[in-house]
């Protein structure tokens, strides 16, 4: 076993442990079917549909369908978690409702430029090899599991909560958040649908901005989803409030805005202009724009 094979095998051990524990913690008062939480058939549901997916997807050689079973997935822990669910209230429904529209929506919208742009860039070495391809699989059933743990919590809830001004709080920033990251997807798209504008950057609508408002948004629709849940959570179920910090920390650290500024960075930095935009344009609307090109 070379170093790549351990690091992949480890990688799986890892989320199916995390994932475990999660699941577990987010169990207590909830829902089940016959002994088991339904939490827990949620967990195993997120692995099985990505595992299945890995096998068509290695022996084509193909990431073409990665986001879009990612999104299915949501879809299916929602669908497991509502039937195994009884005396579903109305915070359960738009909670399910909401985060349907949202994995539709994303879901389709990733999968249509994977197809128009030829691939995903990131995968152009990994699904060569079938261990990291397969980690990866592994990691997507574990962000599933993560960021939907509070919209689990509430719909598998075994008691229920009324409807007050925080359920309302929450389904706000819920809906300005997705509003922010659907427009923001927009107008990006028919930016670079204009062919006078493949050798430049957007900087107009949101992006003037902000330089990411799209992940703006996804950060925000999930913080609504967390609220939404406050009410339900007690115990060990307090857990499942990592769902927004890791949807923070993947988009702001791992896999999502550094990985973009490095790559506009590469093709723009020399530009007068672009530099002139790190100054004056912060990368989310929470901070201070005072970027520079050596700090990236």
């Amino acid at each position: 076993m070379n170093q790549h094979q351990r690091l992949a095998f480890l990688t799986v051990v890892l989320t199916l442990g995390i994932a475990t524990g999660l699941a577990f913690a987010l169990s207590g008062g909830s829902a089940k079917v016959g002994e088991l939480p339904i939490v827990v058939l949620c967990a195993a549901a997120a692995f099985v549909i990505n595992w299945l997916a890995f096998i068509p997807s290695y022996l084509y050689r193909t990431e073409h369908y990665f986001d879009l079973v990612g999104s299915l997935t949501h879809l299916t822990l929602i669908v497991v978690a509502l039937v195994g669910s009884s005396d579903l209230d109305l915070r359960s429904i738009i909670v399910s409702v909401i985060v349907g529209v949202w994995a539709v929506r994303l879901g389709s919208f990733l999968f249509l430029r994977a197809q128009k742009s030829g691939g995903d860039g990131r995968f152009d070495t990994i699904k060569h090899h079938p261990g990291t391809f397969f980690s990866w699989w592994s990691i997507q059933a574990l962000w599933v599991l993560v960021t939907g743990s509070c919209s689990l919590v509430i719909i598998t809830s075994a008691e229920r909560e009324t409807f007050g001004w925080v359920a309302v709080l929450g389904l706000a920033l819920w809906a300005a958040g997705f509003l922010i990251e659907v427009l923001a997807d927009r107008q990006k798209t028919q930016f670079r649908s204009d062919p006078k504008n493949s050798n430049t950057f957007i900087r107009s609508g949101l992006w003037a901005w902000s330089r990411h408002p799209n992940y703006f948004g996804e950060i925000v629709l999930w913080i609504g989803v967390a609220v939404l849940a406050i009410p339900l959570l007690s115990g060990w179920k307090f857990v499942a409030l990592i769902s927004p910090i890791f949807v923070f920390v993947l988009l702001t650290r791992i896999s999502g805005i550094p990985i973009l500024e490095r790559r506009s960075i590469q093709r723009w930095g020399d530009d007068v202009a672009y530099q002139e935009y790190l100054r004056r344009t912060p990368i989310l609307l929470m901070r201070k724009p005072n970027a520079k090109i050596k700090d990236l």
